[in-house]
């Protein structure tokens, strides 16, 4: 396999590995106050996140930015359950409020830099010097071609419940919001620092 396509499949399988939900359950309550005709806001928080992500990955592989490894496996659930927060205290939608959006596109990009310092290190062990940038970005568009992915299940869901079983969208959103915050926070537990 090229360069390109080992780095991209690196990327890609990075997000949509079962044994680390951590991008999943993001992505989720990321997408879920969404239908369709949100598309574009919803590809602008998915790059902020990758962007995010691919920088934290480009400052740990040259060591710039070193991060104890315990507490980046922490702070991914936090960012999680932080993600489902808004949700849960019925803030109006992302969509409607003129301050929240801009506030959440800040946050999906800090949370992205969170993320991706968690795969730094193996990052770092796979990477070779004279492949880093080719490596970064096509790590980058492996993962956004990822969770591209599962945003676009997470709006078919959210269609077939919405439109076609007919749930109230508020209560579809708690109900998901709340399984992923006890996931992540089960995540919190197990990974807590001390």
């Amino acid at each position: 396999m090229n360069t390109l396509g080992f780095y991209f499949s690196l990327g890609f399988e990075h997000v949509l590995d079962p044994n680390g939900l951590d991008h999943f359950y993001f992505l989720t309550v990321l997408a879920i106050p969404f239908v369709f005709r949100d598309w574009r806001r919803v590809l602008w928080l998915v790059t902020l996140f990758t962007l995010g992500h691919t920088l934290s990955l480009a400052l740990a592989y040259h060591d710039i930015l070193a991060v104890n490894a315990v507490w980046v496996e922490f702070l991914i659930p936090v960012t999680i359950v932080a993600s489902c927060i808004p949700i849960l205290l019925n803030l109006k939608s992302v969509k409607t409020s003129s301050h929240l959006p801009n506030i959440i596109g800040f946050l999906t990009f800090a949370f992205g830099l969170i993320h991706g310092l968690g795969f730094a290190r193996y990052f770092g062990q796979v990477v070779l010097k004279d492949d880093a940038y080719t490596a970064l970005l096509s790590f980058a568009v492996g993962v956004e071609a990822a969770q591209l992915l599962i945003v676009l299940g997470v709006l078919l869901v959210n269609f077939v419940v919405l439109r076609l079983l007919g749930l109230q969208q508020q209560r579809w959103q708690l109900i998901i919001a709340a399984m992923v915050a006890a996931l992540a926070g089960q995540m919190m537990i197990a990974n807590w620092p001390g």
